[in-house]
């Protein structure tokens, strides 16, 4: 699907302010946003949102921001060409090790090492190739949870790509549900599921939250893992409580260090104990255990 860029220029104290401010608006939208620098002399600042879908209500949205940090500033559009930028960069990609694992595109098959459990991810449009630091920080802590805990039943919600569920039948050899709301990254997740040869073991479906019947008959899980935004995570733990077994496990990523302590509490709210954390790359992953 075509992007479109929202953009507009601010000093850099303003910008920060804006920035700061879209990022808390947009968080459970997952948006990109960036800022950059234009002209240090002048003080000229750019802030971007990258939308897609309905353009009109998102711009609609910005501007209500705008209006009320008492800025009401232009905003530009800029349309963006229907490339598959995930795709292209995979071909640039290195490998990603991550513990056991190792994570690569087709052109670094040659690069799998006797001993490594390896994911082979093409992923398309969506997201999850492994190089972000919340999909690496997952795979560590999902080998550690395993090794100690040999979960018999788990949930990979939010799949994206499906590395998740890959990496988990591949190192457990055990069923994994493989949820997502995208249905466009439900079919690059299945894909990606008979490319590892692991469909016997993980099943691809598109379901919003816990709401789909699929989680009737597969619940309670052993494990689930959700690298999601901290917000929705925090929304669901009542229903994450419902659905995991007593004394199983969740793996929680999306989660910038600042969000880590509210996320926590939501878990621990819901009869959760706090077991680890793991930084990465500024983002968090929470082993909690019910």
């Amino acid at each position: 699907m075509p992007q479109t860029r929202l953009h507009l220029t601010a000093g850099k104290i303003e910008a920060d302010r804006i920035f700061a401010a879209l990022d808390g608006a947009f968080e459970d939208d997952g948006l990109p946003l960036a800022v950059l620098e234009l002209d240090e002399d002048n003080d000229v600042h750019e802030v971007s949102l990258y939308a897609d879908g309905d353009v009109d209500a998102i711009e609609a949205r910005v501007k209500h921001v705008l209006a009320g940090l008492g800025l009401p500033k232009p905003v530009e559009r800029e349309a963006l060409p229907d490339i598959d930028w995930v795709s292209r960069s995979l071909e640039g990609l290195k490998p990603v090790r991550a513990g056991r694992f190792l994570v690569h595109g087709a052109h670094d098959r040659g690069k799998r090492h006797s001993g490594d459990i390896a994911v082979e991810i093409e992923a398309g449009l969506a997201f999850g190739t492994g190089h972000h630091g919340t999909t690496a920080g997952c795979l560590e802590m999902l080998e550690q949870v395993v090794r100690r805990e040999h979960p018999r039943n788990a949930l990979d919600l939010g799949t994206g790509s499906a590395v998740l569920a890959i990496a988990l039948a591949r190192l457990a050899h055990i069923p994994v549900l493989a949820t997502d709301i995208d249905p466009v990254a439900v079919r690059v997740a299945a894909t990606n599921v008979r490319l590892n040869h692991v469909k016997a073991l993980v099943e691809t479906v598109t379901a919003p939250g816990f709401h789909h019947p699929i989680f009737a008959g597969r619940a309670p899980f052993d494990l689930i893992v959700a690298n999601i935004l901290a917000r929705p995570l925090m929304r669901l733990a009542p229903q994450m409580a419902r659905h995991i077994r007593l004394g199983g496990s969740i793996v929680l990523s999306g989660i910038l260090d600042r969000q880590r302590d509210a996320v926590i509490s939501a878990y621990v709210g819901q009869s959760f104990r706090h077991v680890r954390t793991l930084h990465r790359e500024g983002w968090v992953t929470i082993h909690l255990k019910r």
